[in-house]
């Protein structure tokens, strides 16, 4: 199962694959390292784990604030974020590549090209490295990191578009924003969507699916208004599998003061303000704060000599839909996820001698 954010940004570069060895300071292990399997076992105050998303985006903030919770708790050497890559790959390549150089050892990445990324992958896993996919996974069917830990963005997708419907009272006309068309992910969440409809038996429409609106704001922006004017008096129902469109479509419905129905994604205080004012019908919720405590928690097991039972396995970190009946009180099932993936990791996903 591939998954990925519902947040994804931007045009995917091309990869260029890291050459065997070309981390500065390091050698070369077992093709096994990124299980645990013939890594040096390290103690947690030897571990330091890199965060590195693909870039700047808002859905990565809380990795940063919580890597450095988990550097305390867990007692870590270090815990470093890192969003300069720019959504290029070759730039988050050099990225890891300097990141190791500074002694780095330990992985949690979220790929800019989901095609090319296991090479990436691999090169780490060479040179004796656990990592991570996390907030995505890599396309197909194959994942080179140790695990991915990431939304299931279909099932997340269905679930909005459930929500959609059920504020537009089981009926009318809807339209999905997205991000990037070429991206697999993005075509996991347009099923997921048209499952929804599909399971209404013609009395939902799906409008317009319109893609590539989450470059930034301003895009999407621009993209809700052109998309209201249009078809604004059509559309009783508007469901977002993007950060900023579902920021701008809650934003530009209310300004219009149109009858339309916004269901969102992620917490952005927008959306909270609108359901609490009744101007979003919902939000569907990720977990990038379980993503990256949980899995830097399971980097540091695997690079104290614990290995994935099964390597490349992909673990759904949790989505959750929030209406007005539940806006002050989202976070506790988040945390309980977060918790119970912690869990499972121990009970399930790593084999420890200890």
């Amino acid at each position: 199962m591939t998954q990925r954010p519902l947040t994804r940004l931007g045009g995917v570069a091309a990869l260029l694959a890291l050459a065997v060895g070309t981390m500065a300071g390091c050698t070369r292990k077992s093709d096994d390292a990124a299980t645990g399997a013939g890594a040096t076992a390290r103690k947690p105050d030897q571990v330091k784990i890199a965060l590195v998303p693909g870039g700047a985006h808002p859905y990565f903030q809380p990795w940063k604030a919580t890597g450095a919770k988990v550097k305390t708790d867990l007692g870590l050497g270090d815990v470093t974020f890192n969003e300069t890559s720019d959504w290029d790959q070759t730039k988050q390549n050099d990225v890891l590549k300097s990141l190791a150089a500074q002694g780095y050892n330990a992985f949690g990445v979220f790929g800019v090209s989901p095609e090319n990324i296991n090479a990436t992958f691999e090169d780490l896993t060479r040179q004796g490295y656990p990592t991570a996919s996390l907030g995505s996974c890599p396309a197909g069917d194959v994942d080179k990191a140790g695990f991915c830990l990431s939304t299931d963005v279909q099932q997340a997708a269905y679930k909005a578009a459930q929500a959609a419907i059920e504020a537009m009272g089981g009926k009318g006309n809807l339209v999905h924003l997205t991000g990037n068309k070429v991206d697999s992910n993005t075509q996991r969440r347009i099923a997921g969507v048209q499952k929804a409809v599909d399971e209404t038996g013609g009395k939902v429409e799906l409008l317009q699916t319109v893609t590539d609106v989450d470059k930034d704001l301003q895009s999407a922006q621009k993209a809700v208004a052109d998309l209201l004017a249009a078809k604004g008096t059509q559309t009783q129902g508007i469901v977002n599998t993007a950060y900023n469109p579902a920021v701008a479509s809650a934003d530009g419905v209310k300004q219009a003061k149109l009858p339309i129905k916004v269901i969102a994604i992620d917490d952005d205080q927008t959306i909270l303000a609108g359901i609490k004012d009744g101007s979003v019908a919902g939000t569907v919720l990720q977990n990038p704060v379980g993503q990256a405590s949980v899995g830097s928690y399971a980097l540091m097991k695997l690079a104290g000599g614990c290995t994935m039972s099964k390597p490349g396995v992909a673990v759904d970190s949790g989505s959750f839909v929030v209406t007005k009946a539940n806006v002050d009180s989202y976070d506790a099932e988040r945390q309980a996820k977060t918790e119970d993936l912690r869990k499972a990791f121990d009970s399930q996903y790593l084999t420890c001698k200890n």
